[in-house]
């Protein structure tokens, strides 16, 4: 049950991409689609944080919580948005997943975590992986646009790690949310155009809110009671394949061969880092996105 709650998770974050893509087609913008999956999953979790009685957050760890919500809420919310809109539900996705990456080389500047030469494989696999995805010339497009808010994303994605190495051993992810939710909403809102929105625009915010943002959670953290956190990490790999199958089903998005192989490259990275011999490495904090 554990591989089929972090598949089922990873399968929901996949769709973001698409479904996003569904709500920019009838007249909402990326950061209006960021704003309403932060300022509704917000009630969402705020409900479980109340219900559940997981409401209190230490004085002194306020100001942390409050700039994970700018960063990890606000930034990383509405640059992932970006990046799918200017290059695409699966290049966003690829691009994503050089976050553990990015984890290693912060981890080694400043958490003093050794930088070995199985990281430093992971990472190179990783840039190399990068390198060709955007020198490839099939049907995604890639721009310095979506490359700058992929990545982007993905050094926003990276705090979730930080954070979590720090805090979500602390408090419980509603408890967390509850508080850091509103604020990247509130982050996001003097960028935030709001556009008319018909049955079909709803439809997919609530989807992202319910079931890419609530319920992937929730059942990435079922299946950490079940897994351990390497396990479920490799599970979670499979996020950047049903992107981009899903993208190239719905909205007909191709790679080249040379970008199919700078992505492979990229998830082999992963894999090569989250599988590593280390039992507590920084990878292994639960995924909270």
């Amino acid at each position: 049950m554990g591989y089929l709650y972090v598949a089922a998770a990873a399968s929901l974050w996949g769709l973001l991409g698409v479904v996003s893509k569904w709500a920019f087609a009838q007249g909402v913008s990326p950061l209006e689609v960021a704003f309403w999956r932060a300022a509704l999953g917000a009630g969402l979790f705020g409900l479980q944080a109340f219900l559940t009685r997981q409401t209190r957050i230490e004085p002194a760890d306020r100001w942390a919580v409050l700039g994970f919500g700018l960063v990890g809420i606000s930034l990383f919310y509405g640059a992932y948005q970006l990046a799918i809109g200017s290059g695409g539900a699966a290049l966003a996705s690829v691009l994503l997943y050089t976050a553990p990456a990015i984890v290693a080389l912060l981890s080694w500047l400043f958490l003093r975590e050794p930088m070995d030469a199985h990281k430093l494989l992971a990472v190179g696999l990783t840039l190399l992986g990068v390198a060709l995805v955007s020198l490839q010339g099939g049907g995604v497009k890639v721009s310095p646009a979506a490359l700058f808010w992929g990545l982007l994303s993905a050094l926003t994605y990276a705090t979730y790690y930080l954070f979590g190495k720090l805090y979500l051993n602390k408090y419980s992810t509603p408890t967390v949310f509850l508080y850091a939710l509103p604020v990247g909403a509130l982050g996001l809102l003097p960028f935030v155009q709001f556009a008319p929105k018909n049955a079909e625009a709803w439809a997919a915010i609530a989807f992202l809110t319910v079931a890419s943002t609530f319920f992937a959670v929730t059942l990435y953290f079922a299946g950490l009671r079940r897994l351990e956190a390497t396990r479920a990490s490799v599970v979670a790999t499979i996020e950047p394949v049903v992107a981009a199958f899903a993208a190239w089903l719905w909205w007909g998005e191709r790679f080249s061969l040379l970008g199919y192989l700078g992505a492979g490259l990229v998830l082999l990275g992963v894999l090569w880092m989250v599988l590593r011999p280390h039992p507590r490495a920084v990878l292994e904090a639960p995924r909270s996105t």
